[in-house]
């Protein structure tokens, strides 16, 4: 093999390796991705009676018929890190506390495993409680 012949493949290699790097760094995850993993990963908790989602969120999915499940969470990603804000609705007589750190856990978890990104703060705000399993199991009880 000649001197020539053995430059043009180093040289080909390190083109290789640029392409690489600049490919990697173009991949952009929409905010809404983040989302819609972080509302499947919130749908799997126990306690979870739902999702709180704002007035736009709940008249879109009437119009569409498809669950949004994106519903009551805000990513916002900045660089490689994801912050998540989590609206929810919680079944009574479960115990919050538990409920959130199993929401963070999760929802940390799934984040991080499917999209590469570091997820910074989970933020778990409850709107509000369910107390239709409470009025079904009093007039059980009645009967």
């Amino acid at each position: 093999m000649s001197e020539e012949n053995k430059e043009e493949k180093k040289e080909e290699v390190v083109e290789l390796d640029e392409e690489i790097k600049t490919e990697n760094d173009g991949i952009k995850i929409s905010d809404d991705v983040v989302a819609v993993i972080a509302g499947v990963a919130v749908s799997e908790v126990p306690g979870v009676s739902g999702m709180a989602g704002g007035f736009a969120g709940g008249i879109s999915e009437v119009f569409s018929g498809k669950k949004n499940l994106a519903k009551g969470i805000k990513a916002d990603i900045t660089e490689n890190t994801v912050k998540l804000d989590v609206n929810i609705i919680v079944e009574y007589g479960s115990r919050i506390p538990d409920v959130a750190f199993e929401i963070q856990n999760r929802v940390k978890k799934a984040v991080e495993s499917m999209t590469g990104l570091k997820v910074q703060e989970v933020n778990v705000h409850v709107q509000g409680v369910n107390t239709d399993t409470a009025t079904a199991e009093k007039s059980n009880d009645e009967e």
